[in-house]
């Protein structure tokens, strides 16, 4: 099941790159992109992708319920679909802000989750054509070859920590108390890329504040399933039914996951939440 699933998925992913988003690229008009709230946009290809992939999603699986980015945002109530039996989450255009602006990264993701828990997810770079996916309990994969994650080797941790949208006083907890362990680089704003940086070596860890299921499921079971660890900071497991939940860890080993999660809950409890 797990390789069909995967045949017909990763199709369909590609599809919607080749119809939806490529077509946009570095050609948006003004009046395609749109600000649905503060620091977060979306554009034609958004819409025009999430549509696709929707229908699309819905011929593999007909049974799963489907949770779409932008559908959520137009109704609310679209999410409480998260906790169904079977349930397809979907990221139509994931690091908007920098498709928006004409540049990389940017990557579509869909998770498969079974009442709360994500079994299965894609994470698809549409310019490289780069392909991650897992399944639980059968490993992660990148283009077709089984993946291991790796840290970068290097002396200080390398870190990517998101500052967006964390709260004053905890951001600069961060930074005071945690960063300087750290050799610190920028986020790229797209965890279609994030994820794949920590176990491919480019960065050792990364802590994300907002934890949204179509941004992390994917993530969260490729970075598991590859022998790194990704996990809320109390050691607890991502559930996308709790995905308004703040707070999670992703790192290229447990060992540098445990290593973060230790100082992060050395913070006072005011910054530490």
């Amino acid at each position: 099941m797990s390789r069909a699933l995967d045949t017909a998925v990763a199709a369909l992913m590609r599809e919607a790159a080749e119809k939806a988003i490529l077509p946009h690229y570095q050609k948006l008009a003004s009046h395609e992109i749109n600000q649905k709230a503060a620091d977060d946009l979306v554009t034609i290809a958004d819409t025009e992708s999430e549509a696709l992939l929707a229908e699309g999603l819905a011929r593999i699986l007909p049974e799963a319920a489907i949770v779409g980015e932008e559908a959520s945002h137009a109704d609310a109530q679209v999410m409480t679909h998260l906790s169904d039996s079977l349930c397809w989450i979907i990221d139509p255009v994931d690091g908007t802000n920098n498709f928006a602006a004409g540049k990389p990264p940017f990557g579509i993701i869909i998770a498969l989750a079974e009442k709360g828990e994500t079994v299965a997810g894609w994470i698809y770079d549409p310019l490289s054509g780069r392909l991650c996916s897992a399944h639980r309990g059968q490993g992660a994969w990148i283009d077709g070859e089984r993946f291991t994650a790796r840290a970068s080797g290097q002396p200080k941790p390398v870190a990517a920590i998101s500052l967006v949208f964390i709260e004053a006083a905890r951001r600069a907890a961060l930074l005071e108390h945690i960063a300087p362990h750290y050799t610190l680089v920028d986020v790229p704003r797209c965890a279609a890329e994030q994820y794949p940086r920590i176990g491919l070596g480019q960065n050792d860890v990364s802590i994300f504040e907002r934890t949204l299921a179509w941004d992390h499921a994917a993530g969260v079971l490729f970075l598991n399933e590859s022998g790194g660890k990704a996990a809320r900071p109390d050691g607890s497991a991502f559930r996308v039914d709790r995905h308004l939940e703040p707070g999670l860890i992703g790192a290229a080993s447990p060992a540098l996951f445990d290593d973060l999660a230790e100082r992060m809950a050395m913070l006072s409890p005011s910054v530490s939440k």
